[in-house]
């Protein structure tokens, strides 16, 4: 496979393996196990000693290929794919410390990623500090001798919020710590952690990498060396594994990925300035307008906008619900990254588990609402909130 093939490319082809017969696409290998010609081949195998596959609880061709063509995409060494974006979540982070270790992670954070630093690491006897992410000061006030993990979602859920992933990288290295991104909102598409210094991306891959609302599924990506250290036993012996169908059917899906995706954010941009211009919204948040209020730092690490879109109506809840009851082609959902738009209120559904002062501090208030925009045609969405907001009362 050549190392010069631009995203596009690698996302067809890259890492396939054909068995004898010469398949078109990418075979499933729905299989537990594998057998071995003799006793001594299937000791060498065990030993490390020749290559191949041992169980599909470690891994399986079908999950080896898309790997391999999730590191061509995302420029790493080494991957593993998860059962879900949350396997992907826990193994990242806490394959990696003990009882004693440190973890600064900023607040700002999916709901689920929240409670594995802030309620699950500390029943083990592992330390976590919340900060406010958008200020490198806050990551380095919250350093700690025994710290170990900085963990991050950039741009964050649901608000948007982008953090320095560079400046975090920076102060993690002093320190000797590892940087863990989550990079789901912008996609591998549109930000390279690795490249800004990140050392650990993972993804829900059930999000823009299915897009198509019909599997989970998860990866984790670093360099082969900390797999080896931190992730490798770990995976093999708590069992977080993808199944090899679901594989096959994300493998479909990211050969259309920049397609999608490059729709998504073209109708995400259009209705943020569309939804800017409407007496009933208080504000539009949105990494591809001039007013996102932290553009200097996207303009440095993100190569596109995104596929969501954050706002806020004038009417709390009450405006909320009757614009997102009124919809017709946007569809409510908690889901997010797919071809179909899907719209969604943070603080009764992804986010309703935090406080009020919790959501307040990560600007989430009732009239908050998050759209992940699809592949429809973009005068249509516009249209059908138009008409929505209408019926929403002034």
């Amino acid at each position: 496979m050549s190392k010069t093939w631009r995203p596009a490319t690698q996302l067809v082809h890259g890492g396939t393996l054909r068995s004898q017969y010469g398949e078109t696409s990418e075979a499933i290998y729905l299989t537990q196990g594998f057998v071995y010609e003799t006793s001594e081949a299937a000791e060498a195998r065990f030993k490390g000693e020749t290559d191949g596959f041992i169980y599909a609880r470690y891994g399986s061709p079908t999950n080896d290929m898309f790997e391999k063509r999730m590191c061509m995409l995302e420029g790493a060494e080494d991957a593993r794919a998860t059962a879900s974006g949350m396997a992907a979540v826990a193994a990242a982070v806490l394959c990696q410390v003990k009882a004693g270790d440190h973890i600064v992670a900023a607040r700002a954070l999916f709901g689920s990623c929240r409670w594995v630093v802030e309620t699950l690491a500390p029943k083990y006897g592992i330390e976590c500090t919340l900060v406010d992410g958008r200020d490198l000061k806050n990551w380095e006030k919250a350093i700690r001798p025994n710290t170990k993990v900085f963990f991050l979602e950039s741009p964050t859920n649901p608000t948007l919020e982008v953090v320095d992933i560079s400046g975090v990288a920076r102060l993690a290295n002093q320190v000797g710590a590892k940087v863990v991104v989550d990079n789901v909102f912008a996609t591998p598409l549109f930000q390279k952690p690795l490249e800004l210094g990140a050392h650990i991306v993972v993804y829900s891959a059930t999000k823009h990498i299915d897009g198509q609302g019909r599997c989970l599924g998860g990866v984790v990506l670093a360099d082969k060396a900390w797999i080896d250290e931190n992730l490798h036993d770990y995976f093999r012996h708590t069992g977080p594994a993808m199944s090899p169908f679901n594989a096959w059917t994300l493998l479909k899906g990211i050969e259309t990925l920049p397609l999608r995706v490059r729709q998504q954010t073209e109708n995400a941009a259009k209705i943020a300035d569309f939804l800017a211009e409407q007496s009933k919204v208080a504000k539009v948040i949105y990494p591809g307008r001039k007013d996102h209020p932290q553009a200097d730092i996207i303009a440095r690490q993100m190569t596109g906008g995104s596929t969501l879109v954050c706002f806020e109506l004038k009417g709390g809840k009450e405006a909320a619900f009757a614009l997102q009851n009124a919809l017709d082609i946007v569809k409510i959902s908690n889901n997010l990254g797919d071809s179909k738009s899907l719209i969604t209120h943070p603080a009764t559904t992804t986010h309703k588990n935090l406080t009020e002062e919790a959501r307040a501090e990560l600007g989430i208030s009732a009239g908050t609402v998050r759209l992940s925009a699809g592949i429809e045609d973009t005068d249509d969405l516009i249209e059908d909130f138009a008409k929505a907001l209408a019926k929403v009362s002034a």
